[in-house]
Order: C-alpha cells, then sequence, then structure tokens
C-alpha cells in the first residue's frame, strides 16, 4: 500500500462534518454575504465558540472586543475565518483516534508549534496573504496520525530520531513514503484548497529552485519546531543551512524571536484547540 491507499481508508474514518462542507460551497461561492457564512457556522455553538475564542485571543491582538460571528469575519477576513473553520473540524475529525492521550497531545502540540512559527516568520518577511500560513504549519504533518492508525509499531520507529536520522528519512524507510505525502493525499480527498495540499506535499523538499515561498516557509518552520521539541538532539545548525536561510533573508535573530513567539502564544492556542494537551503547561 502506498500513501494514497493510506489516505483513502483515513477518509472513510476521519470525515469532515456536513458544516464544514457548507461552511467550504458559501465561501467558494462569490455571491455568498458575511451574515450567510456566519448563520451557518452559527447552527454549530461548538465550533462558534472557538472562532470566537481565536479571535478573542492574543494571536490576533484585536484591539476591540469581537463578540459576533459576523463581526469576526468582517474585522479577520473570510480567508482567516475559514482557516479557524479548518482548524476546529480537523481537531475534531480526530477525535475518537484509539491512541495513547500523551500521542495525541504531543501530536498538537508540535503542529501548534509549527504552526505559530510559520505565521510568524511570514508575516516577518510580509509574505501576501500570509494569513494562510498557520493552517499549513497545523495540518503538515496529519499523515502520522492516519499512519498512526494502522501501523502503530512503524509511527513509533519513525520517532527515534538523531541528528543522524531525521523523521521524514525514517518514515520513507520504515513506510516507503513520507507523512508529509499522506497528509498531502487526504487533504485532497478533503477538498481542501491546492494551495495547502501543494506545499504540504513538498515540506520535505530540499532544493529550493521551484518551490514556493510557502513550501520554504513550511520547510524551515518544521525544521525549526523539531529544534524546539528535541533541543537535547537536534540543533538549528544540523537542520537549518546557511543556504536555506538565505535564500528566504532569514537571519538567526528571527529564528530566535519566532521560537519566542510560539513559546508565549503555544499554551493559548492549545486551550482552544486541544484542551488537554495545554493541561501539560
Amino acid at each position: 500500500m502506498d500513501a494514497i491507499d493510506y489516505a483513502e481508508k483515513a477518509s472513510e474514518i476521519f470525515v469532515l462534518s456536513d458544516s464544514f462542507i457548507r461552511i467550504k460551497e458559501l465561501i467558494d461561492d462569490e455571491s455568498s454575504t458575511i451574515d450567510d457564512i456566519a448563520d451557518v457556522i452559527l447552527l454549530d455553538p461548538a465550533l462558534a465558540g472557538t472562532i470566537l475564542k481565536l479571535a478573542n485571543s492574543s494571536f490576533f491582538n484585536y484591539p476591540g472586543k469581537i463578540d459576533t460571528i459576523s463581526k469576526a469575519v468582517l474585522v479577520l477576513g473570510i480567508t482567516e475565518v475559514y482557516n479557524l473553520v479548518i482548524a476546529y473540524f480537523t481537531t475534531d475529525a480526530f477525535k475518537s483516534f484509539d491512541c495513547n492521550d500523551s500521542f495525541l497531545d504531543n501530536f498538537w502540540e508540535r503542529s501548534v508549534d509549527c504552526a505559530l512559527i510559520i505565521k510568524f516568520l511570514g508575516h516577518q518577511l510580509r509574505v501576501p496573504n500570509a494569513e494562510r500560513l498557520f493552517i499549513l504549519g497545523l495540518l503538515h504533518n496529519l499523515g502520522e496520525l492516519v499512519m498512526h492508525q494502522f501501523m502503530p509499531d512503524e509511527v513509533a520507529k519513525c520517532q527515534a530520531i538523531s541528528e543522524a536520522d531525521f523523521p521524514w528519512e525514517k518514515q520513507k524507510e520504515a513506510v516507503g513514503f513520507t507523512f508529509a505525502e499522506c497528509t498531502s493525499e487526504l487533504l485532497k480527498l478533503w477538498q481542501l484548497p491546492y494551495s495547502l495540499i501543494e506545499p504540504i506535499r513538498e515540506q520535505d523538499e530540499e532544493s529550493f529552485e521551484y518551490s514556493t515561498t510557502e513550501t520554504q516557509l513550511l520547510f524551515m518552520a518544521k525544521r525549526m519546531m523539531l529544534v524546539n521539541q528535541q533541543k537535547s538532539i537536534l540543533t538549528a545548525d544540523s537542520l537549518l543551512s546557511d543556504e536555506k536561510m538565505s535564500a528566504l533573508h532569514i537571519r538567526k535573530e528571527l529564528l530566535a524571536a519566532a521560537r519566542n513567539f510560539c513559546d508565549m502564544e503555544r499554551l493559548g492556542i492549545l486551550a482552544v484547540l486541544k484542551p488537554s494537551a495545554a493541561m501539560i503547561y
């Protein structure tokens, strides 16, 4: 079986709700209004509550109070709210995931770290439409959950990393493909935008020659997240070459600032999206 086969099996188990499909249809329909989108979001109280909590968090740093979904869409923009909808329904799709609680909590902590780092880098580098970067980081490794569902022993082997054996290399050895490939196939089956699928599929590509800025930033953010999580094993120098940093005009001071931003915002995001993961803090 290859990445496509496992993604197809997973898509039968981990399903995005009908509410998500309806919201996606409205957002894709240029004739839809803000109130149309808000009305559908309000049909799901848990979704509406999650969006309002995130909209009022320090993550967005909006100076006033956002107390309605319509205002959230107006202030944050349709794209940002759509990203929050994707974040909510993705975590919801895996709520019945059968595994050790600590494994799932650690997974979402790593995903949130990657999301925060890539968002920070994108804004600091003034990347156009940087709001979409957070969801790239959050979803970048869903393939790990997919493979854990079907091959938990192999996934455990992939987590035993060192400076000489990086996760994506061990994944190819263990299952024949990377978790990034499996993630992109699942997102394709979920009919998420190609602008998310391509960078996630190419996140481990060493050559920057033909990759997009989003792909390059995800490459960097993922490795910074790993350094954050594995300080005793990995170093930034072993994962991020001067050539890669120069290609994106990233200096070590910016990397340090991104990690500080991640440390400050992690708990707030986890508390909303995955409360059990926030409890370890």
